[in-house]
């Protein structure tokens, strides 16, 4: 008890009313707690709470004010001052709500006679606007948050774009590029091309540059316009699958259903229908005229000028099909034929050993655009066809290294190879993998690079990290191995016996 004994003290002899509360840990309270209020209890009036208490949430489940806001005034109307008619439908609305709207509050603030009307009728001039969006982008006003589906967005979209709510066109955006996927691409890009979303156009155009080639669809084909299609085949982004040939290939395909909508078969048979077009207007019309000359080919020229020629008739079996479809009006042909020519002069007697100089304008304008799909993990080795000035470029991809060899002596190789000492390229290699709608899981790119190779030299692009990696995994290269035509020699201008190297 000693010990005990010294945690307590004894109680003073007259104590004051005591009030609860902590000291030195233990409480203290007043008798008349424990029974009725005496009269003369000297205690608060309101007993206080315990600290804890104060921190406990309360169980019950209360309605919140927006709940309850948007319940009362939005749905049921009540102490509406103002009465909103549009599309045959009316809405019981707020003036203090409405002001939120750029579009109302306007409105209601300037000399406009609609200031002083109880009862106002909107007109509608946009067709994407249905009752649905307006009963959404009116509600919005009453509520903290907004519930916008993907098939709706582009509506609701319109509707918010016409009131004015800076907030809730942002949350379309977002909506919108969440969702791109091969069904949703083309109307969410021109809607945010008619309404002014250019991160929203931004995103449409990368998810195209991504999938067109990768992932070749009818029905995309069918409703990618010229504008849409010309912005694809014009950048160094597209994400090209072989070789050049597979652009013209895709376009191809792509004219032909513009010109027959109706078409409906698997795309697999539909360059072999392409193709039997292209030969029964031949045969039966007696059609010499390349098609982009008629009147009926004319529309499909701006795109068609994007094709970088220059890689596909550098192969022969490319060229023969370029000659045999007639698509393509021969002087186009004739001067790639003719640049490509002084371009192989250049690089054999003027010693042009490839680009030295950083020029992103001009690998963004004209690079070659070649692809591999690498369906699992493995050992893979390739080249891509076609005749690239002496330099056979080897691609490995091993123990999840991307190699690049410059193949001079050590096997045989099917064309002519350039034995000058070092060769330059500038190069960009980019890998991907996506999902079932097309959207990025995972991507790498090494960025525009310049590259020195000598003999037989072999270099590390990319050293990947396994996992990142998924399967199947999409590589996308941009080549230059020339330099441009103006770029001027180190050695430019020399006797031709000072500039050619000896092997």
């Amino acid at each position: 008890m000693g010990a005990l004994g010294t945690r307590f003290q004894a109680a003073p002899q007259n104590p004051e009313p005591a009030v609860e509360g902590h000291c030195s840990g233990i409480k203290h309270s007043c008798d008349c707690k424990k029974r009725k209020r005496a009269p003369h209890c000297e205690c608060d009036s309101e007993p206080e709470e315990d600290d804890s208490l104060l921190d406990t949430p309360r169980r019950k489940k209360l309605k919140s004010t927006s709940k309850y806001i948007y319940q009362t005034l939005f749905l049921n109307g009540e102490n509406s001052d103002i009465r909103i008619c549009a599309l045959g439908q009316e809405w019981n609305l707020h003036k203090v709500y409405l002001c939120q709207s750029g579009y109302f509050s306007s409105m209601f603030s300037g000399s406009w006679k609609e200031s002083h009307m109880m009862v106002i009728e909107l007109e509608i001039p946009d067709q994407n606007i249905d009752t649905e969006a307006l009963q959404v982008v009116f509600g919005s006003l009453y509520r903290d948050d907004v519930l916008i589906k993907p098939s709706r967005v582009v509506s609701i979209l319109a509707a918010a774009c016409m009131l004015q709510l800076d907030g809730l066109i942002q949350q379309c955006g977002e909506t919108m590029k969440e969702n791109v996927s091969v069904k949703t691409v083309c109307g969410y890009y021109a809607a945010a091309n008619m309404y002014g979303l250019d991160s929203v156009m931004k995103k449409c155009l990368e998810w195209l540059l991504n999938n067109l080639m990768t992932h070749q669809n009818v029905d995309l084909m069918k409703e990618l316009g010229v504008e849409v299609i010309e912005q694809l085949i014009q950048s160094s982004d597209l994400f090209v699958m072989q070789v050049e040939m597979d652009v013209y290939t895709a376009l191809k395909k792509w004219m032909f259903l513009q010109l027959n909508p109706s078409w409906d078969g698997p795309i697999k048979q539909l360059l072999v229908d392409a193709d039997a077009w292209l030969c029964k207007r031949r045969n039966e019309l007696g059609e010499d005229e390349p098609f982009l000359c008629t009147e009926q080919g004319q529309p499909f020229t701006p795109v068609f000028r994007h094709v970088r020629l220059q890689y596909i008739i550098n192969d022969l079996a490319s060229a023969r099909i370029l000659e045999r479809d007639n698509i393509i009006p021969p002087d186009w042909l004739s001067s790639i034929y003719k640049q490509q020519w002084f371009t192989m002069l250049r690089t054999e007697h003027d010693n042009d050993n490839g680009p030295q100089e950083a020029n992103k304008d001009e690998f963004e304008r004209n690079s070659m655009r070649c692809g591999r799909k690498l369906n699992k993990d493995g050992d893979y080795c390739w080249r891509w066809t076609g005749f690239n000035y002496g330099f056979d470029l080897l691609v490995t991809y091993t123990n999840r290294f991307i190699v690049f060899k410059r193949n001079t002596l050590s096997q045989p190789c099917g064309g002519a190879v350039s034995l000058q000492p070092r060769r330059h390229l500038a190069f960009r290699l980019r890998l991907a993998s996506f999902d079932s709608s097309g959207k990025l899981i995972c991507s790498r790119s090494t960025g525009y690079q310049l590259l020195t190779l000598e003999k037989d030299q072999e270099y590390v692009v990319m050293n990947l990290d396994s996992r990142l990696l998924s399967f199947p995994l999409y590589v996308c290269c941009n080549f230059l191995y020339t330099s441009p035509s103006s770029e001027r020699r180190p050695d430019a201008g020399e006797p031709e016996s000072s500039t050619r190297s000896v092997s």
